[in-house]
């Protein structure tokens, strides 16, 4: 029963690994992105974090996880003679790396993590019943890498505690190895390895070889990530000399840069509590009671609780900064004896209802618009309008000298303006351009030509020319304006995502 309920929920992940869902800019535009452009030669929007005086966003990081698998892909396929990857094929092939990655490291870091049969066969089938499993970790987010990394630093931690005979040395590599790669890839990983860190201190000392090994390792690896971008970014590499002023060394970069409150205003500021009363219960729904009333109060439980606690410390809190803390968490909760029919019912309700909103429907018309208007031709401009950013490396234009503009939620006024002054007059056999934006914008309603409106008279004209029903915007509800009825009914109701030509009365 275990293994085939174990392999549905493998299917499940799979399932949701090829969806073209879309939960965040940051899975494409703070890495994949720019990594693509740099193995493939593809155009590539490199944000602040890149571009900033002082980067915070380190490469080395980025390499590992996703350069040496599309430059591994790149080798084959153009090897094999099918010429240029398509941008599609290496979309697919960083969903399947992150699936493998998932359902391999994962549920084998907790097999690890959890001697005892039974509770380590309850806390793998909630990890992977979980849609945070299904949906974030299957996407190409730094947090899903800090899940993977955090789970094997704790396992590298109990070897090492647990052979107080031995060196351990390939885990003492292994473990400084990983910890330098975490912090490069985000600064928030060490707080989630202060638990397992004191446990760990002590038995440092029963081998005399174990703190330099860890030492010299760490600073290997040190050297490695720094290198990569002092050369990536200044162009020229450190000199021992003189390191201070000839490094860049991004994580205190990043550090400094999220001490600062004034800069954390400009991506949203929440109160301490958000993570505790909020994000937890968005990623872990009917689990929470659990975790704090019916739960062991392991390592696993404080490495979560200490993480947490820490990340709360900053004013900026979104729910994906909590990755690594729900298989923490998750493997630390006991089902209840009673009432457990209800509980797992609830869980499972749950679970469904939220993994089909962002592994199928948010934002999930992105990729296929993308997808579909690289089979158009006679296209000058492409406006995004009240959508995610498009990532520009899965544009199937590249090099034909179409401009693609994300105009975000501009007003209406100015789109309105927007559209007028780039559109073609209707007989005009110039570049088209064209405007996707969610068919949950009843604004347009107006300009939308059709069989019932074929006397309009508005100034811009929109011709349907592609839809795609599987989109839900959910940064367009507007519950304080328009009413939570309202607003549900248009959003949902109105769920979809449109490709429009733009004409205009000439």
């Amino acid at each position: 029963m275990w293994r085939r309920l174990y392999l549905s929920l493998l299917a499940v992940r799979l399932y949701f690994a090829v969806q073209p869902s879309y939960i965040h800019p940051d899975e494409y535009f703070q890495g994949p992105e720019v990594i693509a452009g740099e193995v493939f030669g593809w155009p590539a929007t490199a944000t602040w974090e890149f571009t900033a005086a002082d980067p915070i966003r380190s490469f080395f990081p980025l390499w590992l996880a996703y350069g040496f698998p599309l430059t591994i892909l790149k080798w084959v396929w153009e090897g094999l003679g099918y010429g240029e990857v398509p941008q599609m094929v290496a979309f697919y092939t960083l969903r399947s790396l992150m699936f493998v990655l998932s359902f391999v490291l994962e549920d084998w870091a907790l097999h690890e993590l959890l001697p005892g049969p039974r509770e380590r066969t309850r806390a793998i089938a909630l990890v992977a019943s979980s849609y945070v499993t299904w949906t974030f970790q299957m996407h190409t987010f730094s947090n899903s890498i800090e899940t993977l990394l955090v789970l094997w630093c704790i396992v590298l931690m109990r070897r090492i505690r647990e052979h107080p005979e031995s060196t351990m040395a390939s885990a003492c590599c292994g473990l400084a190895f990983m910890g330098v790669l975490g912090i490069f890839n985000r600064i928030t990983f060490p707080a989630f390895l202060v638990a397992p860190a004191i446990q760990l201190l002590p038995h440092l000392f029963t081998r005399r070889l174990r703190i330099p090994l860890l030492l010299v390792a760490g600073v290997f690896t040190l050297a490695v990530a720094v290198t990569t971008d002092t050369e990536i970014y200044a162009g020229v590499r450190p000199e021992l000399r003189n390191l201070r002023d000839t490094t860049i060394f991004t994580p205190l970069n990043n550090l400094l840069y999220n001490l600062d409150s004034e800069n954390l205003a400009k991506h949203g500021l929440h109160p301490f509590w958000q993570h505790f009363a909020v994000n937890e219960l968005q990623l872990l729904g009917p689990a929470i009671p659990l975790v704090w009333f019916s739960s062991r109060k392991n390592v696993l439980f404080w490495s979560a609780i200490v993480g947490i606690a820490a990340l709360s410390c900053f004013p900026h809190q979104e729910p994906r900064f909590l990755l690594p803390a729900v298989p923490l968490l998750l493997a630390s909760v006991k089902i209840p004896t009673r009432f457990t029919q209800a509980w797992v019912a609830s869980w499972i309700m749950f679970n469904v209802i939220l993994g089909v909103l962002f592994g199928s429907f948010h934002q999930g018309g992105v990729v296929p618009a993308q997808r579909w208007l690289a089979t158009q031709e006679n296209i000058g401009k492409i406006y995004w309008w009240k959508t995610y950013s498009p990532p520009l490396w899965l544009d199937g234009h590249v090099g034909d000298g179409v401009e693609t503009k994300d105009l975000m939620g501009l007003p209406e006024d100015r789109l309105l303006s927007e559209l007028f002054n780039n559109g073609n007059c209707e007989r005009d056999n110039l570049p088209r351009s064209l405007l996707v934006a969610p068919a949950s914008a009843t604004f347009l309603d107006k300009y939308i030509e059709g069989p019932s409106k074929k006397r309009l008279i508005a100034t811009v004209r929109l011709q349907e020319l592609w839809r795609y029903d599987r989109h839900v915007g959910l940064d367009d509800l507007d519950f304080a304006e328009d009413g939570i009825w309202p607003t549900l009914r248009r959003v949902l109701g109105r769920r979809g995502l449109v490709v429009w030509q733009v004409n205009k009365k000439c």
